[in-house]
């Protein structure tokens, strides 16, 4: 076994003993060293006395805490010993060693969380930097979900973390140092004082400021400024360090076709389709002279190495040259049979290149004006032509869609590179000639290695065609412009480095989520059909068969099937689980645009560029029916929710409405003025939305078939729409690379969504309404958060559901209970978990602080009710007596009583005190699921129903005198269970939620029904009234707490975020916070007041970012990507907080102005935003 490979296995067996330690070790840890400021962990967890500190801080009884701190300190001490913490893991050396490694333990959570801890533990420990580095790289490559986490002052060096997801991290104070952070995404990051040196990044700047394509760029000898030429007829140069425009030259009356520094950097060449050059002083940006020969539009311009002459190409297919001084023409020399496009000068300056529109190179003597050779092999238009610096070889770029490589002496061709799928614009040796550049209209960069002829890399970030290459004299910056109106400066060093980023190889045309949400399909130019997890972003499979693009794809509403069609005329059907295609339907002629599935998986439409619609049995596979009328392509099929109504849209520029049943048109609807590209019917069917090329998007009356809205807002076609589930939300993708999100009821835009750099080919709704997926010509899928309700932060410790939470009086702790049989509590400040009370031996039901906050209850499976002593831990009292599991604890006003409500169907009154019972309250037939007292402790109310179909139902509450035992009233009204009752702060009013999915609010003193709450679509399981009885929460199986006007009865806000049910909620004492606990294994906490989302930040920089959140401008940077799938490094920043700090890439380039280019906001004079 070689060195490596034992490394591998001693790094996989330390990783592996990970499995033994009890997470929550790692937190505290983490805690401790923050709080005592210690920069020696080892150290600290050597010493006895800080393991038994540890024990009493975990409250793990029988020295299993010390056996698990000592084991974690000989894991620790492994690891700071081992080759993980001395090299950079990221590095190709490491590349099997590390496949090995990830196959081990990517699905190993305890090792993943452990990862995760060295990443932090990179905060106060210098000594495990690089293998904390090391950790998050491999989290990186195993696509673990990064986002919305703290990793306030980690340290990172010497490692890779492209592509990784830090969506609304904290990474305030964290110093980065030689990291390679291209592709990532810090969309709404909190960046303060962060110290970012020696960055890898792949594009190093983006320049804006043409208004139209950009057709030449050139660098200055010294490389610190970049000139650059446009459509829009002006010239114009940059600071490469900085990325602002130094000065603007006018002059030219029409597009600027090419520019060109003299050697020395003094003079800037520039040539037009005006039929001139000219000269311009760089200094004092002044005009030289005009230099006027050519009789028709000039396409290119080169200094002669020594500068004292300057050639030009024109399209009347002679080339110029000029003496510099003087600005006379030296000579003319004729041969080309068509417009000659590139000019170049040998590097000795004795032979001048020329590429033409007749498919030809030569080369010419530059002192007698006399022709020397022609190079032929071009099968199309020679649009650019380069010298290699050491004068041996000259490269081509062609309209053939190739690059060749010539030897000069010989004039033999060495390499023919064939790499791009459309015209090669541009090429351009490195400094050294050992890479070539070349700019293609498939709209990407390639680099190629000259000696091997192989291609190193292929750089896909414009979205419009590249028109110039550049490299920079000192060989560090790629310059590349474009007909995007913009300038991308590259790290080519960086673009050298191979991507395993998952994604499409071309534009994304169609996009579809699965029923339950966990999983996004796409289907692609590149032919391909490509599965996707929606936590991760992971391609989970890649569906291949189709032998032309995929325009569309759907699955069954029963989750089993997906179907997809294509230009190649075909429909093919998949089965999801195993990924296997099922069958084949052939029956268009032409190009399947659409396909979408009835509401009950019977049937299948598909829509053509043969004009026609088919419908098709799903179950033989036949066509049932072909619906015929359209008079042009048809673009866009939707069955209405009911399965009776199929719309379709077309070329034609009609909507047309068929019966499903008889095949026949039932109406026909006209108003669009262009192509009608897709429709959505709205989840009620009572709506229809549909996307033209004329960028309006109408709503129409199914009804009626009238016009109900026209939303303009789009500059360019409407390529998609989609209503969200709840149908308040239309949603549109347009070719203006922009996403818009309309309020239906008013027709008014509420966002627009940013991000993409192409057209947005197909935009749908997760079904839960939270995520927004849109898919681009950018070759990316992104996913947008839209949730209206703003999460304050999530809390996760507990390994299942968690079932209750409960403040603490002063609002400082939060108690939670879970299936998991703990007690957690939280720090409500900081959302870090404190310690952990196990005794349960069952899921642990509900919680409840004691009035005084010294003390809490929990109820469980386990039958037993415990109280604990919030100060110690500790155990108090074990109240035995329910013969069945707890549902509900909850206390007195006085805290002297406590009440329980039991599964056996009774109620029990407990002293506090004593832990005798006093009263046994029978009266209720079925489970009594809840239990709370009325503010005065006069009165308890407790909430029935039964898990047992056929025992009698007793779905009542019933309200009981808590002095004598006996019962009040009971209320009847709920259809299904009461899962929980509440009293409003001033004792007058009760809420119930029952498993009939409303809310109930009740008259105490006459048990008269006041409202019954409707909005839930699944079960409420709690209701909890806000402190100033203004307000009542509810939480409910449909994953949504929803907040309720308790005078009105109206709801006031949905709050989106938990991805499972929502089993309690719990408002702070001063009723700024509400807590809700899921089955999704998380307790979320939310801003009440400002329902804003608020990162979870600590320490120094909460007071300041509070500030920042109070201000309105921050509104506009809130919507931004979650999630980016693709091939391409996209970094993205938008909505990023950036205050103070440096951003410093490897060539010394301050990176803010990247940053700010992308959508960051810079905070470093917030001084003077307070008062703007």
């Amino acid at each position: 076994m070689n060195s490596s490979n034992k490394q591998n296995e001693d790094l996989s067996e330390i990783f592996v003993k990970v499995k033994d330690i009890d997470e929550q070790i790692y937190c505290l840890i983490i805690e401790i060293l923050r709080k005592e400021k210690i920069s020696d962990c080892i150290g600290f967890l050597s010493k006895l006395d800080n393991q038994k500190y540890l024990d009493e801080q975990l409250k793990v009884h029988q020295d299993l805490g010390i056996i698990n701190i000592e084991k974690m300190t000989k894991i620790i001490q492994q690891i700071q010993d081992h080759n993980f913490n001395k090299y950079n893991y990221s590095e190709e050396t490491f590349t099997d060693l590390k496949k090995d490694l990830i196959e081990k333990v990517s699905k190993q959570q305890k090792i993943i969380q452990f990862f995760l801890f060295l990443v932090r533990l990179t905060a106060f420990d210098q000594t495990f930097i690089q293998c904390g580095s090391n950790s998050l790289h491999l989290l990186v490559e195993m696509k673990i979900e990064l986002g919305n986490q703290n990793f306030e002052n980690i340290k990172v060096c010497n490692t890779s973390i492209v592509g990784a997801n830090f969506v609304r991290c904290n990474l305030s104070g964290s110093q980065f140092e030689n990291v390679d952070i291209s592709g990532l995404n810090l969309n709404g990051a909190i960046l303060f004082n962060c110290k970012w040196k020696n960055i890898k990044i792949q594009k190093l700047s983006i320049l804006k400021g043409h208004t139209l394509a950009v057709l030449s760029v050139c660098f200055t000898p010294d490389s610190s400024t970049l000139a650059s030429c446009s459509g829009d007829k002006s010239i114009r140069l940059w600071d490469v360090k900085t990325g602002q425009q130094k000065a603007k030259l006018d002059g030219h009356t029409s597009v600027v076709e090419s520019v060109c520094f003299s050697p020395d950097g003094t003079t800037l060449a520039s040539c037009s389709k005006d039929k001139s050059i000219r000269l311009w002083d760089v200094q004092t940006r002044k005009k030289i002279a005009k230099l006027v020969g050519h009789n028709d539009s000039l396409y290119s311009i080169c200094f002669s190495p020594d500068g004292t002459t300057l050639a030009s190409g024109s399209e009347d297919k002679s080339i110029c040259l000029w003496d510099t001084k003087t600005g006379e023409q030296i000579s003319k020399l004729n041969g080309h049979s068509d417009g000659v496009s590139s000019v170049c000068f040998s590097p000795d300056g004795t032979t001048l290149a020329s590429g033409s529109h007749d498919n030809s190179i030569r080369l010419w003597d530059v002192k007698i004006g006399k022709q020397k050779s022609i190079l032929d092999g071009h099968t199309y238009w020679v649009q650019s032509v380069c010298f290699s610096p050491d004068n041996m070889s000259l490269a081509s770029g062609s309209g053939d869609k190739s690059i060749c490589l010539w030897d000069i002496k010989t004039g033999e061709q060495i390499y023919k590179f064939y790499g791009h799928s459309d015209y090669v614009s541009s090429v351009c040796f490195s400094p050294d000639g050992t890479t070539l550049a070349s700019g293609s209209e498939d709209k990407s960069i390639c680099l190629w290695d000259t000696k091997t002829g192989k291609k190193i890399s292929k750089l896909d970030d414009h979205t419009s065609y590249v028109s110039s290459v550049c490299f920079s004299p000192d060989g560090n910056i790629l310059a590349s412009g474009n007909y995007d109106q913009y300038i991308c400066l590259w790290d080519v060093k960086i673009g050298k480095q191979k991507s395993k980023l998952d994604g499409h190889n071309n534009l994304v045309e169609s996009l579809c989520f699965s029923p339950d949400g966990t999983t996004l399909v796409s289907g692609s130019e590149d032919k391909s059909i490509r599965l996707w997890d929606m936590k991760t972003g992971e391609q989970k499979s890649k569906l291949n068969g189709h032998t032309n693009t995929v325009y569309s794809v759907c699955f069954s509403p029963d989750s089993t099937t997906l179907a997809s069609c294509s230009r190649d005329n075909s429909i093919r059907l998949w089965d999801v689980k195993t990924g296997k295609q099922k069958s084949k339907l052939n029956g268009h002629t032409n190009t399947v645009y659409s396909v979408c599935f009835s509401p009950d998986s019977s049937t299948l439409a598909s829509c053509s560029e043969d004009k026609s619609i088919r419908l098709w049995d799903m179950k033989t596979g036949e066509q049932k029916s072909k619906l015929s009328g359209h008079t042009s392509i048809v673009y866009s099929v939707c069955f209405s929710p009911d399965g009776t109504t199929l719309a379709s849209g077309s070329d034609d520029m009609s909507i047309r409405i068929w019966d499903v049943k008889t095949g026949k048109q039932k109406s026909k609807w006209d108003g669009h003025f262009a192509f009608i590209n897709s429709i959505c019917f709205s989840p009620d069917g009572t709506a229809l939305a549909s996307g033209s090329r004329e960028k309006s998007i109408r709503l129409w009356d199914v009804k009626i078939g009238k016009l109900k809205f026209k939303f303009n807002g789009h500059s360019d076609c409407v390529l998609s729409v989609c209503f969200s589930p709840d149908g308040t939300l239309l949603a549109s993708g347009s070719k203006d690379k922009s996403i818009r999100l309309w309020d239906v009821k008013t027709g008014k835009q509420k966002y627009k969504l940013d991000g993409h750099f192409s057209s947005v080919n197909s935009v749908c709704f997760s079904p839960d309404g939270i995520k927004l997926a849109s898919g681009s010509c950018d070759k990316s899928i992104s996913l947008w958060d839209l949730k209206t309700g703003k999460q304050k932060y999530k809390l996760d410790g507990h390994f299942s559901s968690v079932n209750s939470v409960c403040f603490s009086p002063n609002g400082i702790k939060l108690a939670s209970g879970g299936n998991d049989n703990s007690i957690r509590f939280w720090d409500v400040k900081t959302g870090i978990q404190k310690y952990t009370i196990d005794g349960h031996s069952n899921k642990v039901r509900s919680v409840c602080y004691s009035p005084d906050g010294t003390t809490l209850v929990s109820g469980g499976y386990d039958t037993s009710i415990r109280l604990w002593d919030i100060q110690t831990g500790l155990q108090k009292f074990k109240l035995d007596g329910h013969t069945n599991w707890v549902q509900s604890v909850c206390f007195s006003p006085d805290g002297t009583l406590l009440a329980s409500g039991s599964l056996d169907t009774s109620i029990r009154l407990w002293d506090v005190k004593t832990g005798q019972q006093k009263f046994k309250l029978d009266g209720h037939t079925n489970d009594v699921i809840s239990v709370c007292f009325s503010p005065d402790g006069t009165k308890l109310a407790s909430g029935s129903g039964s898990r047992n179909p056929v025992n009698l139902k007793d779905n009542s509450i019933r309200i009981w005198d808590v002095k004598t035992g006996k019962q009040k009233l009971k209320l009847d009204g709920h259809t299904s269970w009461v899962q929980s009752v509440c009293f409003s702060p001033d004792g007058i009013a009760l809420a119930s939620g029952s498993s009939d999915n409303s809310i109930r609010l009740w008259d105490v003193k006459t048990g008269l029904q006041l409202f019954i709450l409707k909005g839930h679509t699944h079960e409420v399981l709690s209701v909890c009234f806000s402190p100033d009885n203004m307000s009542l929460a509810s939480g409910s199986r449909d994953k949504s707490i929803r907040l309720w006007d308790v005078k009105t009865g109206l709801q006031k806000f949905k709050l989106d975020g938990h991805t499972n049910d929502v089993i309690s909620v719990c408002f702070s004492p001063d009723g700024t916070k509400l807590a809700s606990g899921s089955s999704d294994k998380s307790i979320r906490l939310w801003g009440f007041n400002t329902r804003k989302e608020i990162q979870f930040i600590e320490n120094c920089y909460q007071d300041i970012f509070e500030q920042f959140q109070s201000n309105s401008f921050l509104e506009e940077y809130i919507n931004f990507a979650i999630l980016i799938i693709s091939k391409q490094k996209l970094f993205q920043a938008q909505g990023a907080l950036i205050y103070k700090g440096e951003f410093v890439n490897q060539l010394g380039i301050d990176l803010k102005a990247l940053f700010k280019q992308l959508g960051s906001l810079i905070l470093d004079n917030f001084a003077e935003l307070q008062y703007n």
